[in-house]
C-alpha cells in the first residue's frame, strides 16, 4: 500500500518523531513522509510512532492509497525530500 503521512507534534518529539518515521517512508517535505508499506511494516510503524507522541498533544495522520495507478503530484516552488520520492 501506498501511504502518505502528515504530521504535527511537539517540538520536543520532531526529531524522534521524523527518525522513526524515515525508516519506513520518504521524506517529502517538512512534516510529511510518503511511500509504500507493507502492513506488518505499517502496523509496526504506528506502534513504534505511539510510544514516542503525547496523545493529548499531537497529531498523526495516515491518508493510505490502494494504488498510485490514478494519481498525480504537482510541487510548486522548491522541491524537498529529492525527486525520487515521486507518486
Amino acid at each position: 500500500m501506498f501511504v502518505i503521512l502528515v504530521y504535527d507534534v511537539g517540538e520536543k518529539r520532531v526529531v524522534k518523531v521524523l527518525k522513526t518515521c524515515r525508516k519506513y517512508l520518504n521524506w517529502v517535505q517538512n512534516s510529511v513522509l510518503e511511500g509504500e508499506i507493507s502492513q506488518a511494516k505499517y502496523k509496526k510503524l504506528q506502534l513504534e510512532l505511539q510510544r514516542i507522541i503525547d496523545q493529548e498533544e499531537d497529531s498523526i495522520i495516515f491518508y493510505i492509497l490502494r494504488t498510485t495507478k490514478y494519481s498525480k503530484r504537482e510541487t510548486l516552488g522548491i522541491t524537498k525530500g529529492g525527486d525520487n520520492n515521486i507518486i
